[in-house]
């Protein structure tokens, strides 16, 4: 049985510590040619690394240091998580994919949503599916760093997943998964951040989608709530939810919140059975 470990030469080891001593994660080329002392000795050192399996390219010119506690063979990094927040400095993990790491749904999307600030070509980094998804400035808000199996990754915050996976129900499989992620979140997301971080994105169409989902999964809203977010909505201001065209059993128009609803209710509340079952009923 052939065994691929994870050795070291000297200056190899050099760059091993010094890069761990200053806990280092995330490194760049001209680092690693810096403390090997010139160009030529740096990309050796480089690819050392990489086929004995203590970095892992994310980008050109850019790496992830696989340190010593990772063991003696070379395993390579399947943290997909880790993988596709460490690609662009300023991002966060969102969408499907947060509302998975939070328990909102039981799925587990075989691609990775990563948000960002400038477009990014999607990629597969061993063999994760990478998606960067280019928000505008005023939606770059609402993450936190979570620990995710001894990595720090940046995760939208439970309130905030909720908010961009109703601003973009097609990042999170669609308006029937929405509901469930919706409803998934319902015991676990405070009701006023979820409504401020709402209110902070400044889209209309978002507060109608909140609005409808909030009352079809039966998370109520007080008086007040309902106003405030009634009171952000133009009056004349009409969206469709769910299919392009309307079908008999549809839920139709719903006028509290403007909204065309091309899906009928049971459909909706598949992952909601207990929902579902009391509308029977």
């Amino acid at each position: 049985m052939n065994i691929n470990l994870r050795t070291l030469g000297p200056k190899e080891a050099k760059v091993v510590l010094s890069l761990t001593e200053h806990g280092r994660e995330v490194v760049l080329a001209a680092e690693i040619i810096d403390l090997a002392g010139s160009e030529t000795s740096g990309r050796k050192v480089i690819r050392n690394l990489i086929r004995k399996g203590w970095l892992l390219r994310l980008v050109g010119g850019k790496y992830l240091l696989l340190p010593a506690d990772r063991g003696p063979e070379n395993l390579g990094e399947n943290n997909a998580f880790a993988l596709a927040s460490k690609v662009v400095d300023r991002s966060y993990i969102g969408w499907w994919s947060a509302a998975s790491f939070h328990g909102f749904t039981t799925q587990k999307p075989m691609t990775v949503f990563v948000a960002v600030t400038k477009q990014v070509a999607a990629r597969t980094i061993e063999g994760a599916e990478i998606r960067f998804v280019s928000v505008a400035p005023r939606k770059f808000f609402g993450f936190q760093s979570y620990d995710v199996y001894g990595r720090s990754v940046s995760i939208s915050s439970p309130e905030k997943t909720l908010v961009d996976c109703i601003d973009r129900p097609e990042l999170c499989g669609g308006s029937t998964e929405l509901t469930r992620i919706v409803y998934g979140g319902r015991s676990e997301v405070d009701l006023s951040k979820l409504i401020a971080a709402a209110l902070a994105v400044k889209s209309a169409a978002l507060l109608q989608r909140l609005g409808f989902l909030l009352d079809l999964v039966e998370w109520p809203l007080t008086a007040a709530q309902r106003s405030q977010l009634r009171a952000a909505i133009p009056s004349s201001r009409r969206i469709t939810l769910g299919r392009a065209r309307r079908l008999a059993g549809d839920i139709g128009y719903v006028a509290d919140w403007g909204i065309l609803v091309n899906a009928n209710r049971k459909t909706l509340l598949t992952d909601v059975p207990g929902l579902k079952t009391r509308r029977a009923g």
